[in-house]
């Protein structure tokens, strides 16, 4: 499949506050591509009780000319369009998405209670994309952060499209790339027991050691590279180290080999992109 340089991002209602539009805008014109925005019309919507679909069209073809407005504004020199399609908003959105570069979409909540429904399109997104998915949050603004690319990595031999996504990112934003690991030892190791063994030692040294061997091999593409290797629970760590360090992208990786993995999109996913304050790039990994 030929990938065309074209980010597209999705708009509903809310385009306004979510951070999406204005940080797909900001990566078209720092990779020079044009920006597809898509906005979609639940068939589902047009249908209910008490809906007129007419006035259900009328909205969205109003919403769709402000959008419009907006990137035409912009002073952008690329040809960004907007596009209004009616289907499923997860499924027709991937499927609007396939054959691009990357799709962004936002996500509302960032309540305690809010971040566990972070709305069912964003989630059903990232599970069934084939492109990085680009997850922005409530009212985000790029110039308020000042910190790294954050790269989540686990101790698989796929990371490379991980790693060159985060590159990417980095070297777009004049940024350093922090790889992250977050390790933990099954339960069925008691702390007595794994101190005592020196276990616990022992897998962070073979830990730090491993990723600052992938270190090494990435500063040939990119020198400004880091390493922070922790102990922990895994979607905990990361979202506290990406808060820490007041990332301005973390990237996660996801393997769809399954129906039914593609669904979950993985726990460790699933987990961070619930309780992520800062955008967030799932990005597909074959196996």
């Amino acid at each position: 499949m030929t990938v065309k340089p074209v980010i597209h991002v999705g708009v509903d209602g809310s385009w306004r506050d979510t951070g999406a539009l204005e940080w797909a805008l900001q990566e078209s014109l720092l990779r020079q591509e044009p920006l597809q925005a898509v906005h979609v019309i639940d068939e589902q919507v047009r249908h209910v009780p008490g809906w007129e679909p007419d006035l259900v069209d009328d909205q969205a073809m109003g919403l769709v000319n402000d959008v419009q407005k907006y990137l035409d504004d912009n002073a952008n020199p690329l040809d960004n369009t907007v596009d209004l399609v009616v289907g499923p908003p997860a499924r027709t959105l991937t499927e609007v998405a396939e054959d691009g570069r990357m799709l962004v979409v936002g996500r509302r909540g960032l309540g305690t209670f809010k971040r566990l429904l972070i709305g069912s399109t964003s989630e059903a997104v990232v599970a069934h994309a084939t492109v990085p998915v680009v997850v922005v949050p409530d009212h985000w603004k790029p110039a308020d952060h000042a910190g790294p690319v954050l790269v989540a990595l686990d101790d698989a031999e796929d990371n490379a499209p991980l790693l060159e996504f985060a590159i990417t990112a980095a070297r777009e934003r004049n940024l350093p790339v922090r790889i992250l690991h977050v390790w933990d030892l099954p339960a069925v190791f008691s702390w007595d027991a794994m101190n005592s063994a020196g276990v616990s030692a022992e897998w962070a040294e073979n830990a730090q050691k491993h990723f600052e061997i992938l270190a090494v091999e990435w500063r040939q593409k990119y020198p400004d590279f880091e390493v922070d290797v922790r102990r922990g629970h895994v979607v905990d760590g990361v979202v506290h180290a990406a808060e820490e360090s007041d990332a301005q992208l973390l990237v996660v990786g996801t393997r769809h080999p399954g129906r039914l993995a593609a669904v979950l999109a993985g726990s460790v996913t699933r987990g961070v992109l619930h309780h992520a304050t800062c955008p967030l790039a799932v990005v597909p990994v074959r196996q």
